[in-house]
């Protein structure tokens, strides 16, 4: 019997064998309706049980840990304009790749989770969601093999440099809609 930790390969095997019977459904249908079978509203809900049940807990020094809380890392929400652009950035040449899409109906606006190692960003269609032009610091090492990476796909829009700060090695990355990717390689590793 599976678990929901196994939820994208039930959707998967769901979406394949109806495709078999001729019924076509987007992933994130599939995603919503295992969700659903979960007794949950939303693939978002069991995606945030999911990683809470995944992760490993994580305490900084000296911090009291209170009774049953465990907070994660925060994800930020980008506003996006046009989904072909975001797919070329993010896709293309940050190497992410696609967790989960959304949408409410097929003209409605898009609401995906992209990825790569612990990174996990929302990119929004969607108004209300998120003010374009953010920031977002992502601390990371190996912040040179990243740049060397990035500089090697020659992308048009974006050529990020890196930067020796008092605080590490930083490169920013501009998405095509103005939000902003810092990341940051820390000089004293002891602050991670």
């Amino acid at each position: 019997m599976r678990t929901f930790l196994e939820s994208k390969a039930m959707a998967k095997a769901m979406r394949e064998r109806l495709s078999k019977k001729g019924i076509d459904i987007a992933h994130s249908e599939a995603l919503e309706i295992v969700a659903n079978q979960f007794g949950l509203e939303t693939w978002n809900i069991l995606s945030a049980r999911i990683d809470a049940a995944t992760a490993g807990a994580t305490r900084t020094p000296g911090a009291k840990l209170e009774a049953g809380l465990r907070l994660e890392g925060a994800t930020p929400i980008f506003r996006i304009f046009d989904v072909a652009k975001a797919q070329e950035f993010y896709l293309g040449f940050l190497g992410m790749g696609v967790d989960w899409e959304h949408r409410h109906a097929p003209d409605l606006p898009l609401y995906m989770q992209v990825s790569r190692g612990g990174l996990k960003l929302h990119l929004s269609e969607h108004s209300g969601d998120a003010t374009p032009g953010a920031n977002a610091v992502v601390f990371c090492t190996g912040v040179s093999a990243l740049h060397t990476e990035l500089t090697g796909k020659n992308y048009s829009f974006n050529r990020p440099g890196l930067e020796r700060q008092e605080w590490g090695v930083e490169m920013q990355v501009i998405d095509p809609f103005g939000n902003r990717l810092r990341f940051i390689e820390r000089i004293d590793a002891a602050d991670t």
